[in-house]
């Protein structure tokens, strides 16, 4: 099996709720958008977030539990610190909670937000050879 990743699913309680954030806040474009069903945003060249109703999700997945900070992240790498906090004050106006950006004992700098669920997003500049790697 190669090694390759088409989708990140986020289960969310309230799918206008999450179209307003990462469609009207943000300015994601949504690819496909099912009313009361889903929405995918294309967010790498062969990546998409997909945003599912909860109510949907748990007709196919099964019961969903939520609670406390999930453990993992999604990142946003960009291209300098100045957009880092840049991007983190797009997702504050968007309605995120914002954690502020901060050097890292890594040699970057990075903050996180999180959406309206939950999901928590870090924004960062990675100075090392695979920050150029992740970039458009």
């Amino acid at each position: 099996m190669e090694s390759r990743l088409n989708f990140v699913t986020l289960v969310v309680a309230d799918l206008d709720r999450a179209r307003r954030f990462y469609v009207d806040g943000l300015g994601w474009p949504a690819a496909v958008d099912v009313p009361d069903g889903l929405v995918m945003i294309h967010v790498g060249e062969k990546l998409m977030l997909s945003l599912w109703a909860e109510a949907s999700a748990r007709e196919e997945i099964g019961e969903v539990q939520r609670g406390g900070t999930l453990p993992f992240t999604m990142a946003h790498n960009v291209a300098s610190p100045e957009d880092v906090d840049a991007a983190l004050e797009d997702a504050r106006a968007a309605g995120a909670t914002v954690f502020a950006a901060q050097r890292r004992d890594w040699g970057g700098y990075s903050g996180y937000f999180t959406d309206p669920d939950g999901f928590r997003w870090e924004v960062a500049h990675n100075p090392h050879p695979i920050g150029t790697m992740t970039l458009p």
